[in-house]
């Protein structure tokens, strides 16, 4: 995208970050950091997906024999650790734009790893009743917590050492970490679903995928400790410390960008809601519908996350291209049409037919994700990013993804069709088309300009 002077402040801020400066030394390995991470949190967060669907409505919630409904009971807990990602987001965003990304993110990988560990070792509702599902919820809500820190801190980590006209390339690699994480999750529970028995893995098989987190979280933190903070976070931190100003806070996010934050909000309705009716509905509709058996479906699964790791740098290179909003349009738009099209498709109980369906709902989510990250860098300046972008990307998905999966389950459990969980998709489309509109294009903007047009005004 050639930076021009248009005499509009997104003219002024493309031209000052117009020269296409080469990628620092070092960043290949400031994005395995950044991924690093992505990939312990979806490792973890894409099990505990893939357990709900499985395995916690029988192991962790009172049978009444109807399998729907122990589903349902987990679908509400794992929505339930989305609750607390805001708060995280939060505390994890104040501090990391005071203190530093990199300490908070260490924290942060640390605290997902521990609760989801513990998670493995829980006693079973046959064991303690009704403490089981407390116990889960309480760890659940831990675990939200830590998450809420780790997205924002890994994509600044990267999107603020990244060159400005290749941003959107760079900063969508912590964004592949999640189906990177996902292949990981896939691979562990698929091998054990089929080196062992299905009353062996659901008596204890599950629990090891939950274990060898504590493997994922050490090789993260070992990569981590040896990156710095980017020079635009310290130039920033010097100059705050030297004009004796206060810590940013949220309320001064809401107050002084409170456009952008709507912005940032909305536009994750689209990708979130179909990122999870794509990974993690799928997985229940093809289970209790199509009655695809569990080890073909997480090897459906598998396929799809690969091509999809591959997606994400491709999308988030081609918004570089043309800028971000016709990618991020593009894919809202194709995003409120996948439900009619692919649930026909998995209700053929073709594999086939079943894996362009998936594929092609992760490849139309790309177009939404991997922008995401460099726009929402571009929005907001540096002294108050990580508490902003924290804040949007963990707020969205209460109203979005994390209900996504029970609501699908009780459209389908009470009117017995695919299309009104279609509609339902095509409802959260419409919301990112609106909000990505009232965008300013920002691909090749200069992160100093955008900090000098907010200390301006």
């Amino acid at each position: 995208m050639t930076a021009v002077d248009d005499g509009t402040e997104t003219g002024r801020l493309l031209t000052e970050g117009g020269a296409k400066a080469q990628a620092p030394k070092g960043l290949g390995r400031i994005v395995a950091a950044a991924m690093a991470g992505a990939v312990a949190e979806w490792y973890e967060f894409f099990l505990y997906g893939t357990a709900s669907a499985l395995v916690f409505g029988q192991v962790f919630f009172r049978s009444d024999g109807k399998a729907v409904d122990g589903v349902i009971a987990a679908f509400a807990l794992y929505a339930v650790g989305f609750l607390a990602r805001p708060f995280g987001g939060m505390v994890f965003g104040h501090f990391g734009d005071r203190l530093g990304r990199k300490a908070l993110l260490q924290i942060s990988l640390v605290a997902v790893g521990v609760t989801t560990f513990s998670i493995g070792c829980l006693p079973t509702f046959g064991a303690i009743g009704y403490w089981a599902p407390i116990l889960l919820v309480s760890l659940r809500l831990l675990q939200g917590f830590a998450f809420g820190g780790e997205w924002g801190g890994a994509v600044l980590l990267v999107g603020e050492h990244s060159p400005d006209h290749r941003r959107g390339f760079w900063a969508s690699w912590p964004q592949a970490g999640v189906p990177l994480g996902n292949v990981a999750a896939t691979l562990v529970m698929l091998a054990l679903s089929a080196l062992l028995s299905d009353a062996q893995f659901l008596a204890w098989g599950w629990r090891v995928g939950f274990w060898l987190s504590a493997v994922v979280v050490a090789l993260g933190s070992w990569v981590r400790s040896g990156v710095d903070e980017a020079p635009i976070f310290r130039e920033a931190q010097a100059k705050h410390e030297a004009e004796h100003r206060r810590s940013p806070s949220l309320r001064e996010v809401l107050r002084e960008h409170r456009r952008a934050v709507l912005i940032g909000i909305g536009a994750r309705f689209a990708e979130n809601i179909l990122y999870y009716l794509v990974v993690t509905f799928s997985i229940t509709y093809l289970k209790l519908v199509v009655q695809v058996d569990t080890a073909p479906i997480l090897t459906l699964m598998l396929m799809a996350h690969l091509l999809h790791l591959f997606m994400i740098p491709a999308a988030g290179l081609l918004s570089d291209l043309i800028g971000r909003k016709p990618v991020y349009l593009t894919g809202a738009v194709l995003t409120a049409g996948w439900g009619f099209v692919a649930f026909p498709m998995m209700d053929t109980g073709n594999y086939a037919l079943i894996i362009v369906a998936i594929t092609l709902g992760l490849a139309i989510e790309s177009l939404t994700y991997a922008p995401y990250s460099a726009l929402m860098t571009e929005m907001f300046p540096t002294r108050v990013r990580y508490t902003a972008l924290s804040f949007c990307y963990q707020v969205a998905p209460i109203l979005a993804g994390s209900l996504a999966p029970l609501i699908a389950v009780a459209l389908l459990n009470g009117l017995h069709s695919s299309v009104p969980i279609s509609l339902y998709l095509a409802a959260a489309a419409a919301i990112s088309v609106v909000a990505v509109g009232f965008a300013r294009e920002t691909a090749g903007v200069s992160l100093r300009a955008v900090d000098a047009a907010a200390d301006s005004r």
